[in-house]
C-alpha cells in the first residue's frame, strides 16, 4: 500500500511554468525538417514553420524554447543568420555530423517561431569561440531601440521594433565542448562576457550563467562563489544514460534489469539538485539564483543507420517514466529550480515529436508534458509519501514518483509515476484540509514496457481516462497499473 498525504492548505511556492520548458538545437532533423521547412515547401508551413509541428507545441503550452544550442551555440555567428537567405554564408556543423549548414534558420525565423508557439525566447550566446563585442551587438540587434548601425541593419532585415528577449545564457558547457575550461577561468570570463549583456529600452535580461555537468559540485561551488552576483540562473546538465558514453544501450531494446537502471539513473537528479541547492544556498541564501536545468532527458545509442551525429532515437514507455520522475523533481525543488528545457523538441534524444518527410507522431513523452500541464504556475503542495519499494536484485527504488500542486481555481493536481515495470500499486491518498466531492484521472501506459509510437501504428502509447478511483471516508483509493503515469484531479 502507497500512503500520500498532501496538505491542501500548506503550498510551498510557485512551480514556474518555465520548468516545463524545451531545447532546439541545430542537431540532426531538429530544426531543419522537423521545426523549419522553408516557405516553398509543399509541407503546410507558416513562414516555414510546420504548421503541424507549432500546432503540436502550442497544444502542450510550450513556454520556452532554448536555442541554438547546445554545443552548436559556441561556434555560432549569429551574423550568418541574418539577411536575404541567399547572402547568408554557409558553415561546417562540426559537432553534429560535419554536415553543411546553410543558416536559412536565424534570429528573424527563431522569434518568428516563438511568436507562432506564443513561447519565451531563450537565447544562448557564443562564448567559446566568439567575442565580447559579437555577444554585445547581438543582444543589442535583437532588443535596443536606438539609433545605431546594428538596429539600423536589423531595420533593413525587415524588423522595426525590437523584439523582448527575456533569458540569455552566456556560453554552454564550456567545462567541454563550449572551450574545456576550468571552473575558475569560465567564471572570470562570465564576469567579463555579462558585463556586455545589456538591458536596452524596456528589456531586462535575465542572465544565466554555464552551470555544472551533472555532480561536478565543484563547479557550482566556484561559480556562486566568484560570480553570483552576475548571473539571474545558473545551469545544470544531466541526461540519463542506461550504460555509458561509449555505450549508452538501446532505446527500444532493453531488458526489465535495463529499464530498472535507467530509472535509478534518473532519480539521480533528486540528490543532484539538493546538493547543487545546498551549495547555491550558502552564496545566496534569499534563492535570487535560479537553477536551470536547461538540458535532460534519455540519451541512448543513435538509431540503425541513422547518421550517428544525428542523435535520432525512439521514444517508449521508458521514456515516459524518465519525463514524468524528472518533472515530479522539479516541481518538488520550485524554490530553486526555475526553468528546465528538455533535450531536445524534435527528432533529437527525447523529443516531444518524430517527423519524417510530411508525416508526424506524438511520443509518450509528448504526452506526458500534455498531462502535466496543469502543474504550470500552479502552488506546490506539501505532501508526505510512505512508498513501497521496487527491487532488482540488492538495488532498491521507491515504487512512486509523485508530486501535488493547486491552481487558480482551487482544483487539486496530483501527478504518480509507477517506476515498477510489473506491479500494481494500491494507493490510499488523503488530502487534508478539505471535503473531497470528485476525483478524476489521466493515465499513460502500455503492455510492454519498450510500447512506442511509429508512423504506422502512431497511438500504440496515448493517455486515456483512469476511472478506477473511489472515496472512502473522504480518501482517494485507487490502483496504479505497472509501468504507468497518472494524473489525478481533485476537488
Amino acid at each position: 500500500m502507497i500512503k500520500i498525504k498532501v496538505n491542501a492548505h500548506e503550498k510551498k511556492g510557485i512551480i514556474n511554468k518555465n520548468i516545463y520548458g524545451h531545447f532546439s538545437e541545430h542537431l540532426g532533423r531538429c530544426i531543419y525538417e522537423g521545426i523549419w521547412v522553408g516557405k516553398d515547401s509543399p509541407i503546410p508551413n507558416t513562414k516555414g514553420m510546420r504548421n503541424d509541428v507549432v500546432q503540436a507545441l502550442r497544444d502542450i503550452k510550450i513556454p520556452v524554447l532554448r536555442w541554438p544550442g547546445g554545443c552548436f551555440a559556441d561556434e555560432y555567428h549569429w551574423r550568418d543568420g541574418i539577411g536575404p537567405d541567399e547572402k547568408r554564408p554557409t558553415m561546417i556543423n562540426t559537432h553534429w555530423g560535419g554536415i553543411t549548414e546553410n543558416n536559412h534558420f536565424g534570429t528573424h525565423e527563431f522569434f518568428e517561431l516563438c511568436e507562432q508557439l506564443g513561447a519565451e525566447p531563450y537565447i544562448n550566446g557564443n562564448l567559446g569561440s566568439g567575442t565580447v563585442q559579437e555577444m554585445q551587438q547581438w543582444v543589442e540587434y535583437m532588443t535596443s531601440d536606438n539609433i545605431s548601425p546594428v538596429t539600423d541593419q536589423r531595420k533593413e532585415n525587415g524588423q522595426d521594433k525590437p523584439w523582448k528577449l527575456k533569458y540569455f545564457g552566456v556560453g554552454n558547457e564550456n567545462w567541454g565542448c563550449g572551450g574545456n575550461m576550468t571552473a575558475e577561468y569560465y567564471a572570470d570570463e562570465y564576469r567579463r562576457y555579462a558585463t556586455y549583456v545589456r538591458n536596452f529600452g524596456g528589456n531586462t535580461i535575465y542572465k544565466i550563467a554555464c552551470g555544472p555537468s551533472g555532480d561536478d559540485y565543484n563547479w557550482t561551488e566556484v561559480l556562486m562563489k566568484k560570480a553570483a552576483n552576475h548571473m539571474h540562473g545558473l545551469s545544470l546538465h544531466h541526461y540519463t544514460l542506461p550504460g555509458d558514453w561509449s555505450k549508452k544501450g538501446s532505446a527500444i531494446d532493453f531488458t526489465e534489469a535495463e529499464w530498472f537502471t535507467t530509472l535509478q539513473k534518473t532519480l539521480q537528479m533528486e540528490e543532484m539538485i539538493c546538493k547543487h541547492s545546498e551549495i547555491m544556498d550558502k552564496y545566496d541564501p534569499e534563492k535570487k539564483v535560479g537553477l536551470i536545468v536547461d538540458e535532460w532527458g534519455s540519451w541512448y545509442d543513435t538509431a540503425p543507420g541513422d547518421n550517428p551525429g544525428f542523435l535520432y532515437q525512439q521514444n517508449t514507455v521508458r521514456d515516459a517514466l524518465i519525463a514524468g520522475i524528472n518533472l515530479n523533481i522539479f516541481n518538488n525543488h520550485c524554490d530553486r529550480v526555475q526553468m528546465a528545457n528538455i533535450a531536445q523538441v524534435v527528432n533529437v534524444l527525447q523529443a516531444m515529436i518524430l517527423t519524417e518527410g510530411d508525416k508526424l507522431v506524438l511520443t509518450p513523452t509528448y504526452h506526458v508534458f500534455k498531462m502535466y500541464t496543469v502543474h504550470q504556475d500552479a502552488e506546490l503542495l506539501a505532501m508526505e509519501m510512505d512508498s513501497s519499494e521496487y527491487r532488482n536484485e540488492e538495488a532498491v527504488l521507491p515504487q512512486i514518483s509523485a508530486s501535488a500542486s493547486i491552481d487558480a481555481e482551487g482544483k487539486i493536481h496530483i501527478s504518480l509515476c509507477n517506476l515498477d515495470a510489473t506491479n500494481e500499486a494500491k494507493l490510499d491518498l488523503e488530502i487534508a484540509g478539505i471535503m473531497l466531492k470528485q476525483v478524476r484521472g489521466r493515465i499513460l501506459t502500455a503492455d510492454l514496457m519498450n510500447e512506442k509510437n511509429t508512423f504506422e501504428e502512431p497511438d500504440s502509447v496515448k493517455v486515456e481516462d483512469f476511472n478506477h478511483t473511489e472515496i472512502v471516508d473522504n480518501h482517494v483509493h485507487a490502483i496504479i497499473p505497472s509501468k504507468s503515469v497518472v494524473v489525478l484531479t481533485i476537488e
